[in-house]
C-alpha cells in the first residue's frame, strides 16, 4: 500500500506523516473487508422518511460514498462512547478519565486544535490500549457499540448511505476514531469498510505508537486518495459528507461533497461553494452540536461543565 500514494497528485498541505496515515489506513481498510466478507450482516435501512440524494447512478462501480463518522454518521463523538464502555470495565481509572474527557471537550467544545492539547489526547488514548490485544479490544467493541452507539445513528445519514449501497457502490466510513471501532461500526451499519487511525501492533499487541498520525483533516483526504487508487474510483464521481471544516481537504476531492450537520465554517464554506447541505438536527440540538457526547463522559468525569462555559464565553 505504501507504493499507492504517487498514483494521484497530492495536495500540498498533506504532511509526510499524513501521507503515512492516510496510506496505513486505507491499507488496514481494504485488510478488514477482506477479513470480513460478511460485512452487511445486520446492515438494513430504508430511506422512505428520508430525503435522499438526486444521485449516486445505478451501477456506476466507480463511485463510492465517504462518510466522517461523529457528528456526520453518529451523534457526538464515538471515542467519548468508545471510552465510557473501557472505563465501565475498569480498563483505567477515574482520574484519568477526567483528563482524557477534558482533553476531548476542549477540542470538540472550544473549537481549539492546539497541537499541544491534541498530542495530550492522543496519548491518553494510546496509553490505555498499549499492552491490550486488538482481538480484545474488537470483541469489546462490539459489546459497546450495543450500549452506547447503537441508538445514536442519525436515521437521515444512515438513508443516505443506504442509498449508495442501493445503487451498487461501496461506501466507507472515514474517521479519527481508531480503524477498529470504525470498522465495527461499518460493518454493523451494513457498511463495505472503514479507514481510521491505525495504532501500531506487534504480534497482535498495542505498543502505544501510532502508525503516521491520527486520521484527521489532510490525512482523510491522503487515505481517500489511497483508496480510490487501490480500487480504481474516479474521484470526480465519488461523494463525502462531513460535519466539519476540518474536512473540507476530503470533501474537495470529490466531485459530489455534502455538508451533513455541519459547523459554522462548513456551512459557510459550503454555501460559498454551492455544496449540498443536510442538517437532521433541531432546535437546541443544532446550537450543542457535539455536547452530548462529551457531556456524557464528563458528567462521570467531572471536567465538562468547566469546558461548555469556556465555549459559551468564546461566543
Amino acid at each position: 500500500m505504501a507504493a499507492l500514494g504517487w498514483l494521484t497528485p497530492r495536495r500540498r498541505s498533506a504532511t509526510a506523516r499524513s501521507v503515512l496515515a492516510g496510506e496505513a489506513a486505507a491499507e488496514a481498510g481494504l485488510k478488514s473487508t477482506q477479513e470480513s466478507p460478511d460485512r452487511r450482516k445486520d446492515g438494513t435501512a430504508t430511506t422512505g422518511a428520508h430525503e435522499v440524494p438526486d444521485f449516486p447512478v445505478f451501477g456506476d462501480d466507480r463511485a463510492a460514498a465517504f462518510f466522517d463518522l461523529d457528528n456526520t454518521v453518529m451523534q457526538g463523538a464515538s471515542i467519548f462512547h468508545f471510552g465510557r464502555g473501557l472505563y465501565k470495565r475498569k480498563f483505567f481509572q477515574r482520574r484519568e478519565l477526567a483528563k482524557f474527557a477534558w482533553q476531548q471537550a476542549w477540542f470538540r467544545l472550544a473549537g481549539v486544535e492546539d497541537p499541544e492539547h491534541m498530542q495530550d489526547a492522543r496519548d491518553s488514548a494510546l496509553s490505555i490500549v498499549k499492552g491490550h490485544r486488538v482481538s480484545e479490544l474488537m470483541s469489546i467493541g462490539e459489546e459497546i457499540y450495543d450500549e452506547y452507539m447503537a441508538d445514536r445513528i442519525w436515521p437521515g445519514t444512515r438513508a443516505l448511505a443506504q442509498a449508495h449501497l442501493d445503487a451498487g457502490q461501496q461506501v466507507w466510513l472515514v474517521t479519527a476514531a481508531p480503524v477498529e471501532t470504525a470498522t465495527i461500526i461499518a460493518r454493523r451499519l451494513g457498511l463495505t469498510g472503514a479507514l481510521g487511525t491505525v495504532a501500531e501492533s506487534v504480534d497482535g499487541v498495542y505498543t502505544g505508537k501510532l502508525v503516521g498520525e491520527p486520521l484527521h483533516g489532510p490525512a482523510k483526504a491522503e487515505a481517500v486518495r489511497a483508496l480510490a487508487a487501490a480500487e480504481g474510483f474516479d474521484l470526480d464521481r465519488c461523494a463525502a459528507y462531513s460535519d466539519s471544516h476540518n474536512d473540507i481537504p476530503m470533501l474537495s476531492l470529490v466531485g459530489h461533497p455534502y455538508a451533513i450537520n455541519p459547523d459554522t465554517k462548513l456551512r459557510k464554506h459550503a454555501r460559498r461553494l454551492e455544496w449540498r447541505l443536510r442538517d437532521y438536527r433541531t432546535g437546541r440540538k443544532a446550537a450543542r452540536v457535539g455536547i452530548p457526547a462529551a457531556a456524557g463522559v464528563g458528567a462521570i468525569a467531572g471536567g465538562t461543565v468547566a469546558a461548555v462555559a469556556l465555549h459559551r464565553r468564546r461566543r
